[in-house]
């Protein structure tokens, strides 16, 4: 697949999960960035149009429209009557068919199962990335969780935003003294510390105010120190 046809595929559907778009996206750090830019433009639209619709919404639009043409006869007051139907009909479909319920918060071990299985899928494609990434650029990633490091825990590989579960994520792979590992900081609340393994990695999953830290590294590693270490290096907004 081409450039080109890369883009135009993810411009239609940021969340094209075809074979051929998935190697695409990670054929380059640029690529990947523009998929996950655009899955990010994308969350924010849905969370825009998340807004409640009043209940009588169609009755104030008939009414509205009746009051309007009480002075009108014949065929028009019919016209009225049936633009404000059509006009109710056409919001009811949309918002019908468009999905504006708060998604479900994931229970804490769901969290760190996700986790593993986002790792375990992109670990070949950023394993040998090494941005070395600056405190002012992995500050400007946390912006949006309304927090931000006062030092950088360690060397920084790479730090972007990703979809995890269908929620943005900060995702950032880095260097520390138990090892390389991968962190996401992630706006689903969790209440208690939990973790989770699989075949090759494990993961941990650390409450932080009202999201949840997530620290994924080789299975047997000691985790908790790291953790420890960006929960204390975060300094968030009051």
């Amino acid at each position: 697949m081409d450039e080109l046809e890369f883009r135009r595929r993810l411009l239609a559907d940021p969340h094209d999960n075809d074979p051929k778009v998935t190697a695409c996206k990670h054929q380059s750090i640029a690529n990947k960035k523009f998929a996950d830019e655009l899955q990010q433009l994308d969350m924010q639209l849905e969370q825009a149009l998340k807004v409640d619709v009043p209940d009588d919404l169609a009755d104030k639009i008939l009414f509205h429209q009746a009051g309007e043409e009480t002075s009108k006869k014949g065929i028009q007051s019919y016209w009225s009557y049936g633009l404000a139907a059509s006009v109710a009909f056409a919001i009811g479909l949309f918002f019908g068919q468009t999905n504006f319920l708060p998604s479900q918060q994931l229970p804490i071990n769901s969290l760190a199962n996700v986790a593993l299985e986002h790792v375990s899928y992109e670990s070949q494609y950023v394993d040998n990335i090494d941005e070395k990434a600056t405190l002012q650029q992995v500050n400007a990633k946390l912006q949006s969780f309304g927090t931000e490091m006062k030092d950088l825990p360690g060397h920084i590989y790479y730090v972007n935003y990703c979809g995890f579960d269908g929620k943005r994520a900060l995702h950032m792979v880095m260097d520390s003294p138990q090892g390389k590992v991968t962190v996401f900081v992630v706006p689903t609340p969790s209440h208690s510390i939990s973790n989770s393994t699989d075949n090759s990695n494990e993961s941990l999953v650390v409450p932080i105010r009202e999201a949840s830290l997530i620290i994924v590294g080789d299975k047997g590693q000691n985790l908790m120190p790291v953790a420890s270490k960006i929960k204390n290096d975060l300094s968030w907004e009051i």
